[in-house]
């Protein structure tokens, strides 16, 4: 199966750092997750209790973080990957985090993890 569900640019608030001041406030995160899913059936149905609801993902994605409050994005990454797939049955995923304004001189940092198998 090659089918996926893309969601891009989700911006999420959350407590993230390693460093005493950055526990004392939320800095924006930003979320890229292809995740794969046999698309076929809810095209065929046109049933949307047939798709992957990227909308309870997206939420999830951001109640996850909120309750995790990481020092490290390669923790957020691992935890909201694992989490993604036991909740919603995602056999494979990429997850992207980025953390903007990290370094001063990039756009953001980040991480990027591929877990599970896509076919």
């Amino acid at each position: 199966m090659t089918d996926s569900v893309l969601i891009e640019g989700l911006a999420v608030e959350t407590v993230i750092g390693v460093y005493e001041w950055e526990r004392e406030i939320t800095q924006r995160l930003l979320i890229d997750l292809d995740m794969a899913w046999d698309n076929t059936v809810p095209a065929s149905t046109d049933d949307v209790a047939q798709a992957l609801d990227y909308a309870a993902v997206s939420g999830r994605v951001a109640s996850y973080l909120d309750e995790l409050q990481p020092q490290l994005l390669e923790t957020a990454a691992e935890g909201l990957a694992a989490c993604l797939q036991e909740e919603f049955g995602i056999r494979w995923l990429a997850l992207t985090i980025r953390k903007p304004g990290a370094v001063p001189e990039a756009r953001a940092v980040g991480v990027r993890i591929e877990r599970g198998r896509r076919s």
